[in-house]
C-alpha cells in the first residue's frame, strides 16, 4: 500500500512538471484581478507621495542630528607670548560646522590657561575639520583674538571610534603655525537613534473626491488593498520624459525615482501626479 503512495506521488510531481516544461514559467500577475477602481488608485497614487514626504522628512531630521556625537575636550594651551599690560584673560571659541562653542574664561592664565571644558555636539554629514579660536577677555575694549587654527578631526576617530588626544600648533600675531599649541581630546560616539517621522502621515481624501462621504484614514506604511498595478509604467512612455522634467523643476526637494512612482501611480497624469504631491506637502 505504502508503495502505491509513493508512486501516486511520482506520478502527480511528474504530471506538475511537464505543466511547467510546457507552459513555462508563470507571469507576476497571473491570476491577478486588474483593478480600474479611481478610489483604488488615487489611494495608491497618495500612498506614494506620503512615502516621498516621509523621504524628505527623514533627510532633514539627519541633517539636522547629523551621523553621532562629537566629544571635544579643551584641555589647555601653551601660548608663546603674553599681549598686554598684565596677565591675559584667555577662554576659547570652536565652530564645528555652523555651530559655535565657548569655554569659560581662565582668569589671569596668561601663556599657559587651563580650561579643561567638555564640548558634546553634532557632527554634520561632510565635516572633517573643527576651528579654534583663542580670545582674551578685555573689560573696557572689544576682546582680543589672540591666535586660531584649522584642526583635522583623526579619520580614526570617525570610523573606529577611538579617543585620540594631541597637542594642534596655533597661528596668530606672530606668524603661521607661530602662536603657540593647544591640547584637546577627541572622541566619537555613533547616533543609534532610530528615525520617527514627526507625526503619523495619513491621506485623507476630501469628502468630493469620489463623491460621497469620506472614508476612514489610509495609513501608507501599509499597502491599500486592490491597488492596481500597471502591465506597462506609464514613465517609460515617449511623451512622459518632459512631463517628468517638469514636475520636478516643480517639487527640486523630491527624488526623481520617488516622483516617478507617483507618476506611475497616476497612470502616467500629470496633473493628477501634481495634486498628490501638492496635498501631501500642503
Amino acid at each position: 500500500m505504502e508503495a502505491a503512495d509513493t508512486s501516486g506521488n511520482r506520478s502527480r510531481q511528474y504530471d506538475e512538471w511537464k505543466k511547467r516544461a510546457l507552459l513555462g514559467p508563470l507571469p507576476n500577475d497571473f491570476l491577478r484581478l486588474e483593478d480600474d477602481n479611481p478610489q483604488h488608485q488615487q489611494e495608491a497614487a497618495d500612498q506614494q507621495a506620503a512615502l516621498a514626504l516621509q523621504q524628505i522628512q527623514m533627510q532633514q531630521w539627519k541633517e539636522r542630528h547629523g551621523t553621532g556625537k562629537l566629544s571635544i575636550t579643551i584641555a589647555q594651551a601653551k601660548l608663546v607670548k603674553n599681549y598686554g599690560m598684565t596677565r591675559m584673560d584667555p577662554y576659547v571659541r570652536l565652530r564645528v560646522g555652523h555651530a559655535v562653542y565657548e569655554t569659560h574664561t581662565d582668569t589671569n592664565g596668561g601663556k599657559n590657561p587651563h580650561w579643561n571644558k567638555v564640548v558634546k555636539c553634532p557632527l554634520p554629514p561632510g565635516v572633517t575639520q573643527i576651528y579654534i579660536e583663542i580670545y582674551d577677555e578685555c573689560s573696557f575694549t572689544l576682546d582680543e583674538l589672540i591666535a586660531w587654527g584649522h584642526i583635522e578631526i583623526p579619520p580614526q576617530v570617525i570610523q573606529r571610534g577611538e579617543t585620540h588626544e594631541d597637542w594642534y600648533v596655533l597661528s596668530g600675531k606672530q606668524g603661521d603655525n607661530q602662536e603657540g599649541m593647544i591640547n584637546l581630546v577627541l572622541s566619537y560616539s555613533a547616533d543609534t537613534r532610530p528615525y520617527i517621522p514627526p507625526s503619523p502621515i495619513m491621506m485623507v481624501p476630501s469628502a468630493t473626491m469620489f463623491g460621497r462621504v469620506p472614508y476612514a484614514p489610509v495609513n501608507v506604511y501599509a499597502a491599500p488593498p486592490g491597488a492596481a498595478v500597471p502591465t506597462v509604467n506609464p514613465s517609460s512612455l515617449p511623451h512622459a520624459e518632459a512631463e517628468l522634467k517638469l514636475i520636478a523643476e516643480m517639487f527640486p526637494n523630491l527624488d526623481k525615482e520617488v516622483i516617478k512612482s507617483v507618476y506611475d501611480a497616476n497612470g502616467g497624469k500629470k496633473d493628477a501626479t501634481i495634486n498628490s504631491l501638492l496635498q501631501v506637502c500642503e
